[in-house]
């Protein structure tokens, strides 16, 4: 039998023997769709777009919020050792997202004079991404990363965390400062604040404020030195100024989409039902029997249960489903679930630093003596006050009045008879309940204060020994493919498990 050559091989040799075969092989292997040169602002606001959507939606159940019946949609309320996985998500999202994009903008344009504005934006949008991927993970690639491209450092060192905090509050410093009102901003192109260089100033200083509490178990005396440098800088003690990523639409591409919502949304509550809910997600009873408790009228902005077909907002009808569930109980659909008319809105705005936070960081810092404008006490009702006022935000149905909020305040003051560490554990608890959905930044008030006293869930096969997460999980790849540096970051900061505590947690 004649054996046949492979019409691909023919071809191929065909183009060895024909010098002009070549032709065209340069447009042939180019994206039509991808331009060789970096456009700032689009790729600013790519950056914002996805840093925004990076963050760990299983915390949510960690920090009690939300919980589920099925062990692997449920692994941050159960901590199901099957499941650790899940928490590698924000350190395999981040490098080649939002991380290579942000440095792309700040390479294109760090040495244009003109750019100092857009530069500046760039550099705080760096620190916020950065800021939060160490709080998860501790020791983390920052100094050499995103130079695969320029620099062709494809296995960059992990720094410690210690170094990245004083390399983040320093440009979180120097980009404050550098604002020129006589230069160019990013315009529109700017999701956050649309090129409002005043506000970028009030992000910067409140995003330093929120480092430097951070260090108060580890060096309190830097973070004195710091959470003064940024109330003197101005943080934000205004609705207006919040820090929020504005402009997501219901219908499009999902990455215009509020994430929290669309990942709500798409995993569970899309069919408004009470009982459809895909991965079985419900409101955890600990956050629910606490609104409950205190009357606290966000529970009706907040939580739905479905009674009849239809979203019941009375506080009588709310319950929260146990994280010990292993299986869908018959009585699912009486469980609360989020509010499809707030924090379902897939064109609701995404919050990233509130006046609440900050009122109530600077609560805690007039404690310690570090600001004296205002008492602890004045502070904290400035926190609650500004938690429940911007669910308004939301639409009409985050709306709370004036006297629901005054009411509530006061059975809630502050006891400043108390100790100080009773007072902080009032500060944080409202904390828990005033920057959700935020649970990330909760999860890290969490372990430097030890606020709210959360009890963990000792749920069967788990992967912590019945405690609360410490830090999440490097990835595997990290293991395979920068093997030296992941070794050497291990060896400096301990056991890549969950309990090992980073830096500022020691």
């Amino acid at each position: 039998m004649k054996r046949q050559l492979n019409p691909i091989i023919l071809a191929f040799l065909f183009c060895l023997v024909l010098s002009g075969c070549d032709k065209g092989f340069e447009e042939m292997n180019t994206n039509p769709n991808a331009s060789p040169v970096v456009n700032p602002a689009f790729t600013f606001t790519k950056a914002q777009l996805d840093g925004a959507a990076n963050s760990l939606i299983l915390l949510q159940g960690t920090m009690q919020y939300t919980t589920s019946f099925n062990d692997v949609a449920g692994f941050g309320a159960k901590y199901v050792l099957s499941q650790r996985s899940a928490s590698y998500l924000a350190f395999t999202n981040a490098y080649p997202k939002e991380i290579n994009e942000i440095i792309s903008v700040i390479n294109t344009i760090k040495d244009d004079p003109g750019q100092v504005n857009t530069l500046a934006a760039s550099r705080i949008w760096k620190a916020y991404i950065f800021s939060r991927l160490t709080d998860l993970y501790g020791d983390i690639p920052y100094s050499q990363a995103g130079k695969g491209y320029t620099d062709a450092i494809y296995k960059p060192v992990y720094d410690t965390q210690q170094s990245i905090y004083a390399d983040l509050l320093k440009e979180l410093d120097e980009a404050a400062a550098s604002f020129d009102p006589s230069k160019t901003t990013f315009g529109q192109a700017d999701l956050i604040y649309g090129g409002n260089n005043t506000q970028w100033k009030k992000f910067a200083y409140s995003l330093m404020l929120r480092l430097a509490m951070r260090m108060t178990k580890v060096d309190v005396a830097n973070a004195e030195v710091w959470a003064k440098k940024a109330i003197a800088g101005g943080v934000i003690l205004d609705n207006a100024d919040i820090a929020k990523v504005n402009g997501y639409v219901v219908m499009g591409q999902d990455i215009n989409k509020n994430p929290l919502a669309l990942n709500m949304l798409n995993s569970d509550y899309i069919q408004a039902n009470g009982t459809s809910n895909t991965e079985g997600g419900k409101f955890q009873d600990v956050f629910i029997n606490s609104l409950k408790a205190n009357k606290d009228p966000r529970l009706a902005v907040l939580a739905v249960v479905y009674v009849n077909g239809l979203a019941d907002t009375s506080a009588e009808v709310q319950k929260g489903m146990s994280a010990m569930l292993g299986s869908k109980p018959s009585d699912f659909v009486t469980y609360s679930e989020p509010n499809q008319l707030t924090i379902l809105q897939l064109n609701s705005p995404y919050l990233l630093l509130t006046t609440a936070e900050t009122n109530f960081l600077l609560a805690e810092a007039a404690l310690r003596g570090w600001y004296t404008a205002n008492s602890a006490s004045t502070l904290y009702e400035n926190g609650i006050t500004a938690a429940m006022q911007q669910w308004a935000l939301f639409g009409p149905a985050g709306v709370i009045t004036p006297n629901q909020i005054s009411t509530y305040i006061k059975y809630h003051k502050l006891s400043v008879s108390g100790t100080m560490a009773a007072q902080l554990e009032q500060i944080y608890n409202e904390f828990w309940v005033g920057v959700y959905p935020n649970s990330q930044e909760v999860f890290a008030t969490y372990r430097r204060t030890g606020f709210p006293a959360l009890v963990p869930n000792n749920y069967v096969g788990n992967a912590t020994g019945g405690k609360i997460f410490r830090r999440m999980e490097y990835p595997i790849t990290e293991q395979n493919l920068n093997a030296e540096n992941y070794r050497a970051a291990v060896a400096r900061q301990g056991a890549d498990d969950f309990l090992t505590r980073i830096w500022w947690d020691k």
